[in-house]
C-alpha cells in the first residue's frame, strides 16, 4: 500500500511556494503522493460568526504546478476537483500542463462538492445535486475525450464542444487516470468511480461527521471491481481524509487500522493535514513519515 499526504492551499501556510517546500518535504520523508484540497474559497470556520475571516486561499493548479517542479518521485493531484464548478476544458488543460510538468506522476481526483463547503450558491453556481451529478459525468466525458489528441465534438445535456483539439497528448497513457470521490455508501459515486480508475469515497458526508471507511468496505468495493470488463485490474481504492490522532494508545490503533486496511486491498491511504496547524506542527507530522506499516 502507498502513503499519500491530503493537504490544504489555504490557511497562514497555504501559499502555493511554502505547499511545494512540504511536497519536496513529504518526498524526502517517504511519503508517496501529496494531494491537494481544492476549494474556490474555502469554508469559514465554525466560529467565523465571531467575526474571524475565513482562511486565505491559493489555486490548486498553481499549486501542482510548483510541486511538480519541487519533486520527482511522488504521485500528485487535485482531492478532489469540484469538477461543477469548474469549466471541464480548462480542467483537462490544467491538468495535461501538470503531467507534463511532472513527467507523468498526475492523477484527477473529481467529485461533486459539497454543497456546504464549495459555496455554489454564493459563486453563482448551480447547487442542484441532480444537475452537479450532471456536470460531473458529461465533465469527465469531455475531459477523456480531449485527452486523446483527436479532433472531439459532443453534445450532452449540458456541455457541448464542436471540433476541439487538445495537444499535447498526456505523458500518461492511455491517459491521466481519474479517481472519484464521494459516499461510499450511495450507489451514485460507487458506480460512477467503479466506471473510471479509481475510487476515492468517504462513508459519509463530511459535514455529517467523519466516519472511517471499513477493511469490509474495501473487500466490497474490490469485489464489486470484478464486475468492470477488466475484471478489475488496476481500479484504484484510496481511503483517506483524515488527520492521525496525537495520544499514543490512539496512533496504535491507527497503524492497526492502516495494516487492516492493507490487508483488505487498499492501494493507498491518505492522511490528512489541515490548515489549522501551525506550520511548525505540519512539519513536524510530515518528518514522522507515514503510519506504515511498509513494504518490504
Amino acid at each position: 500500500m502507498k502513503y499519500g499526504l491530503d493537504i490544504t492551499p489555504a490557511g497562514p501556510w497555504g501559499r502555493p511556494d511554502r505547499i511545494a517546500e512540504l511536497a519536496a518535504l513529504a518526498e524526502e520523508c517517504g511519503w508517496d503522493g501529496v494531494f491537494c484540497e481544492d476549494y474556490l474559497c474555502f469554508p469559514a470556520a465554525d466560529d467565523a460568526a465571531a467575526g474571524e475571516p475565513p482562511p486565505d486561499t491559493y489555486d490548486v493548479w498553481i499549486t501542482l504546478a510548483l510541486i511538480a517542479q519541487a519533486t520527482s518521485r511522488v504521485t500528485i493531484g487535485p482531492m478532489v476537483t469540484p469538477l461543477p464548478a469548474r469549466k471541464p476544458a480548462a480542467v483537462a488543460l490544467q491538468a495535461l500542463t501538470v503531467d507534463h510538468l511532472s513527467g507523468g506522476r498526475l492523477i484527477l481526483g473529481v467529485g461533486l462538492g459539497d454543497q456546504e463547503r464549495t459555496n455554489f450558491d454564493a459563486l453563482g453556481q448551480t447547487d442542484s445535486l441532480r444537475e452537479r451529478a450532471q456536470l460531473l459525468d458529461e465533465g469527465l466525458e469531455v475531459i477523456a475525450r480531449l485527452w486523446s489528441g483527436d479532433l472531439v465534438s459532443y453534445a450532452g445535456e449540458r456541455l457541448r464542444i464542436d471540433d476541439a483539439r487538445m495537444r499535447p497528448a498526456p505523458v500518461t497513457r492511455p491517459r491521466i487516470p481519474i479517481w472519484v470521490g464521494g459516499a461510499l455508501t450511495k450507489p451514485r459515486p460507487r458506480r460512477r468511480a467503479l466506471r473510471w480508475d479509481g475510487a476515492c469515497l468517504y462513508r459519509i458526508a463530511p459535514a455529517d461527521g467523519w466516519e472511517d471507511v471499513t477493511p469490509d468496505d474495501v473487500r466490497r468495493l474490490r469485489a464489486d471491481a470484478q464486475d468492470r470488463p477488466d475484471g478489475g485490474r488496476g481500479f484504484v481504492i484510496v481511503v483517506g481524509g483524515r488527520e492521525r490522532r496525537t495520544d499514543p494508545d490512539e496512533l496504535l490503533d491507527d497503524r492497526a487500522y492502516v495494516a487492516a486496511l492493507a490487508d483488505a486491498g487498499a492501494d493507498w491511504f491518505q492522511e490528512y493535514v489541515p490548515p489549522r496547524l501551525s506550520y511548525d506542527e505540519a512539519r513536524r507530522r510530515i518528518e514522522a513519515g507515514p503510519l506504515g506499516p511498509r513494504p518490504g
